[in-house]
C-alpha cells in the first residue's frame, strides 16, 4: 500500500499551480486564458470567462485553496 502525504505548497509557484488546476476542474475549462499570479499576500486570477456564474465558480474555487495569508482577486473579464 502505498501512501501519499500531501503538504501545503511552499512556493507561489506551487500557489499558482495548484490554484490554476482546482479553478479548471471546478469550472470545467470554462475560463479561457487563465492565468493565476500569486505576488506579495494576493492570489490574482485572470482570463476571460461567458457567464458571471464561472467567474464565480472560479472564486470559489480558488476559496479552498488559499490559506489565510493570502487574499484573493479576481480579474477575469466576463464577455
Amino acid at each position: 500500500m502505498n501512501l501519499q502525504v500531501c503538504s501545503a505548497p511552499t512556493s507561489s509557484v506551487e500557489i499558482s499551480l495548484q490554484v490554476e488546476r482546482l479553478v479548471q476542474e471546478r469550472t470545467n475549462g470554462q475560463i479561457r486564458n487563465l492565468r493565476v499570479d500569486v505576488a506579495d499576500s494576493y492570489i490574482v486570477l485572470t482570463g476571460r470567462a461567458t457567464t458571471y456564474y464561472a467567474k464565480q465558480m472560479a472564486t470559489h474555487a480558488a476559496f479552498e485553496m488559499l490559506m489565510e495569508d493570502f487574499s484573493l482577486r479576481n480579474e477575469i473579464d466576463v464577455c
